[in-house]
């Protein structure tokens, strides 16, 4: 497997380097870290809704949507992140994504322990101290191109007031509330242990932990080829109607006349935050948008889900029985997610 290691890569580089050797069909490992910082958000959520885009433009910090499921969240050089790039016909990636995560867990925990830090693989998708359970390492996953990836990070240390700031809050009033919610709930290498060791230090020991699984790697470098592709990549994933792809179609709860109504739905399912908007006509579903901070593989499979949904009455057992069929039909693997969940975020109750 191919080896691809940077120090830091200026900002959204640092993602789209990883989508770019996806794309190609590259099996890979890579380890970066963003020179600048930048705002990423994961594939399925609305980044308006969950990302405060007026303060983001004030500090100059751009907004990126990954192809990778999981939440908003604020990336810097303190960070280093792995990137496990997978063709699809790969043993490994043949995989539930669920085992997926907790196998690639190995790693990140180890080079943990060397650090003097114990954690443990939390189901869904995280990595938490064994004492406190405070979240210190975020995974994702995604299928991008022939490939599907794994995504992670070590946290050196981690700018809470930044990213208690550029998440969106309905009230200002909530703003303390979160900035203590994280405090309290994410930690990071320095806060455990006092110290900051180099990110050099941290990658040497991921290639050395991730190695026994994946087997030796193979240093590379970035061709020019793959340089001007990276480039017309990050443009088109820098471009707003990717960015904001997934922007709810109905902004609240509003009923228009006798028998039509739209429907905003929240729900919070183990494997991550569900958000709905839903146009029902007499009962029945016209039109509905789904976002969220959850993982979805194949990530085409969500469109598919919504627009099974269209015409659907809008009962428990017939919106069910569509949502099951499209998982089962499309072998969509949603972690932490299921079909009760969906309904709880649709607000279909009986």
């Amino acid at each position: 497997m191919k080896l691809f290691e940077f120090d830091t890569l200026p900002g959204v580089y640092s993602m789209t380097t990883f989508h770019t050797l996806a794309r190609e069909g590259i099996e890979a490992f890579s380890l970066v870290s963003p020179e600048t910082p930048i705002i990423s958000v994961g594939y399925f959520q609305d980044a308006s809704l969950e990302i405060d885009l007026d303060y983001c433009v004030q500090k100059n910090l751009p907004v990126f949507r990954r192809e990778i499921g999981g939440g908003g969240v604020y990336l810097d050089r303190n960070q280093i992140f792995y990137h496990v790039i997978l063709r699809r016909d790969n043993p490994l990636a043949s995989r539930r994504i669920s085992d997926l995560y907790e196998m690639l867990s190995i790693p990140p925990i180890e080079t943990y322990r060397e650090l003097g830090i114990e954690t443990k693989f939390r189901p869904v998708n995280d990595i938490v101290t064994s004492d406190s359970e405070r979240k210190i390492s975020g995974e994702g996953a995604g299928d991008i191109g022939p490939c599907v990836v794994f995504v992670g990070s070590i946290m050196l240390d981690f700018d809470y007031d930044t990213m208690a700031r550029v998440i969106r809050v309905p009230d200002e009033k909530f703003r303390d509330k979160i900035h203590k919610s994280i405090k309290d709930n994410v930690t990071t290498v320095f806060k455990e242990t006092g110290k900051r060791p180099s990110r050099q230090e941290i990658r040497e020991i991921l290639k050395r932990k991730f190695s026994a699984i994946l087997g030796k790697f193979e240093e590379a470098e970035l061709t020019n080829e793959l340089i001007e592709q990276r480039k017309d990549i990050t443009s088109k994933m820098m471009d707003p109607q990717f960015v904001f792809k997934r922007t709810m179609k109905k902004p609240g709860e509003l009923r228009i006349r006798s028998g039509v109504e739209y429907i905003l739905g929240i729900h919070k399912a183990p494997g991550g935050l569900i958000r709905t908007a839903s146009e029902i006509k007499n009962s029945r579903l016209v039109d509905v948008s789904i976002s969220g901070d959850f993982t979805l593989l194949p990530i085409q499979g969500l469109p598919k889900i919504e627009n099974s949904l269209s015409g659907v009455e809008r009962t428990k057992g017939e919106v069910a029985n569509r949502i099951e069929r499209v998982i089962s039909d499309e072998e969509l693997q949603v972690p932490g997610v299921s079909i009760e969940d969906f309904l709880l975020a649709l607000k279909i109750e009986e």
